[in-house]
């Protein structure tokens, strides 16, 4: 995950994020130029796979739900995300050790 685009911001860090829609399961996917690829079992519609997108990260990232929004992208596959609470390097370690487990 070092290869990763986050960014630092106020209270928090930006993370670039690919998603893609309607897959099997919810699931990291490794990373695709800088952005973390992750595979939404939701569909893209009425938002259902922007919300899956920010319960997934907050359960992997060990924040609260409301500590995750999407700053830009929600209407896009590449988007960027605010994870508030957490540094750049707790981001990585976070999602290095949940790319672990889910192996």
């Amino acid at each position: 995950m070092a290869g990763l685009d986050i960014t630092d911001c106020d209270g928090g860090v930006i993370v670039a994020v690919k998603v893609v829609p309607g897959a099997s399961r919810t699931a990291m996917a490794g990373q695709l130029g800088g952005m973390l690829k992750i595979k939404i079992s939701a569909a893209p519609e009425k938002g259902k796979a922007n919300q899956c997108l920010i319960e997934f990260l907050a359960k992997r990232l060990g924040v609260k739900k409301n500590a995750v929004s999407i700053v830009a992208g929600k209407n896009n596959p590449a988007k960027r995300v605010q994870i508030c609470g957490m540094t750049a390097e707790e981001v990585r370690s976070e999602l290095m050790r949940a790319g672990k487990r889910s192996k």
